[in-house]
């Protein structure tokens, strides 16, 4: 692959990727010349059949950046975390099982050389961060949705390195207190954005827009500018 991006051509990959004893199913998409792709993290008792987190990636993908949707839980443990929904706290594990997805895409030939970005909700927006610290200067740009970066820790949040976007929406008030906590911790690139009139999950007319817009625009400015300007 060449400097100046992947040089395939576009289409749905289905992958199996492996993270310790578990394998996890996911679908690949990267645009032909993309810089960047984005791992998705999805949120509490969710997958990566997201009709949202399905939507903001063809934003996301239409931007020109490459999208990664994948099953943190396997079919086996989502089927107990319903009752349970201890797995879904588990933000450890997550961050884990986020951070062996990016080793598995940094082991191709065509796609070690992309930008990785995360892209959390909810309680995978926790994940992302602490996945993010983990790998410091691998991980180009993180964008949260309605997400508990907060679960993520102060420890965590002060080492992230990469430019995050945290998102909620305006009638969401517990979860903009928590971001607000969240974001005072942060010492990276920053930016904290309120959605007006959207409740957590943003099912309001225009506001799921609003968020694939930013986020389109947080990944497009950090991997593909960047990767550019870096000769990544």
């Amino acid at each position: 692959m060449s400097n100046t991006g992947y040089a395939g051509v576009e289409r749905a990959h289905d992958v199996q990727i492996a993270s310790g004893a578990a394998t996890l199913e996911g679908e690949l998409r990267v645009p032909a010349g993309a810089q960047g792709v984005v791992l998705f993290a999805h949120g509490s008792g969710s997958s990566r059949h997201s009709p949202r987190n399905q939507y903001v990636a063809r934003r996301i993908r239409a931007a020109g950046v490459g999208t990664l949707l994948f099953d943190l839980l396997t079919r086996e443990e989502e089927a107990v975390d319903i009752y349970t929904r201890h797995l879904r706290f588990d933000i450890q594990l997550l961050a884990e099982r986020l951070v062996d997805a990016t080793n598995w895409l940094k082991q191709s030939n065509e796609l070690e050389r992309l930008r990785v970005g995360y892209f959390g909700a909810s309680t995978g927006g926790g994940a992302a961060l602490v996945a993010a610290a983990e790998l410091g200067d691998a991980i180009g740009a993180v964008v949260s949705r309605g997400g508990r970066p907060d679960l993520a820790g102060s420890d965590a949040l002060q080492r992230v390195k990469a430019p995050t976007l945290l998102v909620v929406g305006g009638y969401d008030e517990p979860v903009i207190k928590m971001n607000e906590d969240a974001y005072a911790w942060l010492r990276c690139e920053k930016e904290l954005k309120i959605v007006p009139g959207a409740t957590h999950l943003f099912e309001e007319p225009g506001t799921l827009e609003e968020v694939a817009r930013l986020a389109a625009e947080w990944f497009q400015r950090h991997l593909q500018a960047r990767s550019s300007a870096t000769g990544e």
